[in-house]
């Protein structure tokens, strides 16, 4: 080969080279999400435009009631779920019903993860009457949420604005639009009883942060359907109720918005919700484990394992080295204690899932260690935990 062409060669795969980092930059992140089983929607946006109501503060509450419940109930679906239960001698389907909420013409429905959760099938019913086959696309049982989707003509789809829940206060008019047992487009309305409620997630056991409380009336069936502001936007998720009867006795909670829109972009980008996580298996500290381990401090999280790979391990923080047994548990000891983070003190799991549900993946956090009798702080760089990991990781 010749002087010539080996110039001519190599300005070949520079100017090759240059177009394929464009090329990446510009699309290689939606690909990414695509193999992931992302639908490579837009992100939603922040608040979305209000629709053309009378305005609230004039409007009588009569007639704010019937716009907006005209406006947005078409966007408000019934789905069917069918699930295998197995008893002594038979497998037989049984049904059951939510509710949930269109969120733009390409047919994606916000809803409740325990109200697909399981499902052989999935079923959608629109205000026309016409039902649809729906795919679950992502969910987030954290926070009891998933997105499904329906191929029907845009004509048909109407979707219901997601609003802000930063600003609603208590004593807030709301309204809710579900499908309480099997009556489809149901309005009950009432006001914002109260705020960041502690509520959990049936399933993983974690907290739901900044969930709203409400009195209007919520029932079995509604689950997945929005709480609205007087303005026709989605402030919440209605999720679950408290009830000592099953019924509605006027303490009903959604899922905040702000939540919802976080998860629903994930699943929309990248096929999966992303959460920074340590990638620790910790132990509550209490005062009697304390004491009888003869620990340096009577609060904070003993780190049992680190997941190999995670950020934790990457950044150095150390798992048990040893087993004792107390009574009937074996305790694995020696590792790490994890005792605050950016200042703020971590005494439980809660204090831990609390402050990462406030961070995103990239970030740099210190976090503050006892290991043996000395204090630390380790800078960790959060990330997704690698791979499928078992037990509780954080």
């Amino acid at each position: 080969m010749t002087a010539r062409q080996l110039v001519l060669l190599a300005l070949a795969t520079a100017v090759f080279a240059a177009s394929a980092v464009l090329i990446y930059d510009r699309f290689g992140t939606r690909l990414v999400g695509r193999l992931a089983g992302a639908e490579t929607g837009k992100p939603l946006p922040e608040v979305a435009p209000l629709a053309a109501l009378t305005d609230p503060s004039v409007a009588s509450d009569e007639k704010n009631n019937q716009e907006v419940y005209s406006t947005f109930s078409p966007g408000v679906v019934n789905i069917t779920s069918t699930v295998i239960v197995q008893d002594w001698f038979n497998a037989y389907p049984q049904q059951g019903n939510g509710s949930g909420s269109i969120l733009d013409k390409d047919g994606h429905i916000l809803t409740n993860f325990h109200v697909i959760q399981d499902a052989e099938k999935l079923e959608v019913t629109l205000s026309n009457t016409h039902n649809y086959t729906a795919r679950v696309l992502g969910v987030d049982p954290d926070n009891d949420l998933a997105v499904i989707k329906i191929d029907a003509p845009a004509a048909e789809l109407v979707p219901v604005p997601l609003g802000d829940s930063k600003s609603v206060f208590v004593g807030q008019k709301v309204l809710a639009i579900g499908n309480p047992f099997g009556l489809d487009r149901t309005l009950t309305t009432g006001i914002v009883s109260g705020l960041s409620r502690p509520i959990r997630s049936e399933f993983t056991n974690r907290l739901i942060e900044g969930a709203i409380q409400t009195d209007a009336a919520i029932n079995p069936g509604n689950s997945g359907g929005p709480l609205l502001n007087s303005r026709g936007q989605i402030i919440g998720v209605n999720t679950m109720i408290y009830s000592p009867s099953g019924g509605s006795v006027g303490i009903g909670f959604a899922v905040p918005v702000e939540t919802a829109r976080r998860v629903v972009n994930d699943i929309l980008q990248f096929g999966r919700v992303r959460k920074p996580k340590l990638g620790v298996s910790p132990i509550p500290v209490s005062e009697r484990l304390a004491q009888i381990l003869e620990l340096p401090v009577r609060e904070g999280l003993l780190i049992a394992e680190v997941t190999p790979g995670g950020a934790a391990a990457k950044a150095g923080l150390r798992g048990a080295s040893e087993q004792v047994q107390i009574g009937r548990y074996v305790v694995p000891i020696g590792g790490d204690i994890i005792v605050g983070i950016e200042g703020q003190p971590v005494r439980s799991t809660d204090d831990l899932d609390r402050i990462l549900n406030s961070r995103k993946i990239g970030d740099r956090v210190q976090v503050e260690i006892m290991r043996g009798r000395s204090r630390q702080t380790i800078s960790v760089t959060l990330a997704e935990l690698p791979g499928a990991s078992t037990g509780r990781r954080i």
